[in-house]
């Protein structure tokens, strides 16, 4: 299961993963809900490898603004905890796992 990255765990996450993926979101948000499914499969596959989680912009308004987040969804990608990649707008899963096993 994914995780819920907060404003008060996010650099705790950060620090403790290699590869971190952020998915930022929002429930009103028609696209986010395509690929929160791919979030939560990748998460469950990738457990131990990566952390991967979500990011609800509206709880989390401190972290949307931290990372400059514009449009939703957005995935970031951090490996060391430096952003590496990123996709903007919906994607199928291919296009997400394969930005995640580039950082792995």
């Amino acid at each position: 299961m994914a995780e819920q990255f907060t404003n008060e765990n996010f650099d705790q996450v950060l620090a403790a993963n290699k590869v971190v993926v952020a998915d930022f979101w929002a429930e009103w948000c028609g696209p986010c809900r395509m690929v929160g499914p791919i979030i939560e499969a990748l998460a469950k596959d990738y457990d131990g490898q990566a952390a991967i989680g979500k990011v609800d912009i509206e709880a989390a308004d401190d972290l949307a603004a931290r990372f400059a987040i514009r449009n939703i969804p957005t995935v970031l990608f951090f490996k060391n905890g430096e952003i590496v990649d990123k996709q903007v707008g919906a994607a199928p899963r291919p296009v997400l796992e394969d930005k995640l096993k580039a950082l792995l």
